[in-house]
């Protein structure tokens, strides 16, 4: 239980510290990179005005907003992120939008959500870093109700999303200490294994599991490459603690690494997912 802690602790403080403000930071940029997986998301969740929704790892609040404003004034949509500086910017855009939805500021794994509340639970990748997934999940099960849905996206495995490991790979070189991102521990590709989301969501009470593969085109402005890699992954992690000259011989060589992916003005690379579904 201690280690288990310890490891929820370092996400508590990674998405409320550097990482979290990051995302703010780079909000705009990142809505436009994520917008497709919005789209696909809340297809997929198919909500009914009046409805109930969880939105598990909201972030700053895109999807939770698109998903309230189509449940209407009789329904509710509940977005729930671990980081405080994520849940403060998602509190201002609902807001300055004129959106009836809510924000909470909590571990989704541990929040004692009231039970049987939710029609739909729903997340784009927010659910990667649990410490205990089955937990978790079981938690989520707890408060959706008996008929509920849950639908989420996730990545498939760094093999098939070599654009998320370009920085890392390039970097290696000068960064002998990297860490490396393991298997089933927390991070992007934590259920990068369809066969391990399969036991997870059934140990955790779901039923009617179906794991679909999607491949998304996205899409960033060239302009804003070397803030994304400098910002965001393994290398944007430990670039504040490199010495000024290592820094800009790590962000010349990783850029150049990116060149494949660019085509004029833009970025473009494919996105290597799944589509999960389950029922309570």
């Amino acid at each position: 239980m201690d280690s288990e802690r310890r490891t929820g602790d370092e996400q508590a403080a990674r998405w409320s510290g550097p990482a979290g403000h990051a995302w703010v930071e780079a909000q705009g940029v990142l809505d436009e990179i994520l917008e497709p997986f919005e789209d696909l998301l809340v297809e997929a969740v198919s909500v009914e005005p009046g409805e109930r929704v969880l939105d598990v790892g909201c972030g700053t609040g895109g999807t939770t907003l698109t998903v309230a404003e189509r449940l209407g004034p009789s329904g509710g949509c509940v977005g729930i992120d671990i980081s405080e500086p994520m849940i403060a910017a998602a509190r201002r855009r609902a807001e300055q939008a004129d959106v009836p939805v809510s924000f909470v500021r909590a571990d989704a794994q541990e929040h004692a959500f009231e039970p049987a509340t939710f029609d739909a639970v729903m997340s784009r990748f927010g659910v990667m870093f649990f410490e205990d997934p089955v937990r978790a999940f079981s938690n989520l099960r707890r408060a959706a109700t008996d008929e509920g849905r849950l639908r989420f996206i996730t990545w498939r495995g760094p093999a098939e999303n070599p654009f998320m490991t370009t920085a890392e790979r390039a970097a290696a070189p000068f960064l002998p200490d990297l860490p490396a991102r393991r298997p089933d521990e927390p991070g992007q590709f934590a259920f990068a294994d369809p066969d391990r989301i399969q036991r997870v969501l059934t140990r955790g009470g779901w039923t009617g599991i179906d794991v679909r593969p999607v491949d998304v085109a996205c899409a960033l402005p060239e302009k804003e490459l070397v803030g994304y890699f400098t910002r965001f992954g393994p290398v944007g992690a430990i670039l504040p603690e490199v010495d000024e000259p290592t820094r800009a011989r790590i962000i010349d060589t990783v850029r150049a690494a990116f060149d494949i992916y660019v085509q004029g003005a833009e970025v473009r690379f494919t996105a290597a997912c799944w589509m999960v579904g389950a029922r309570a």
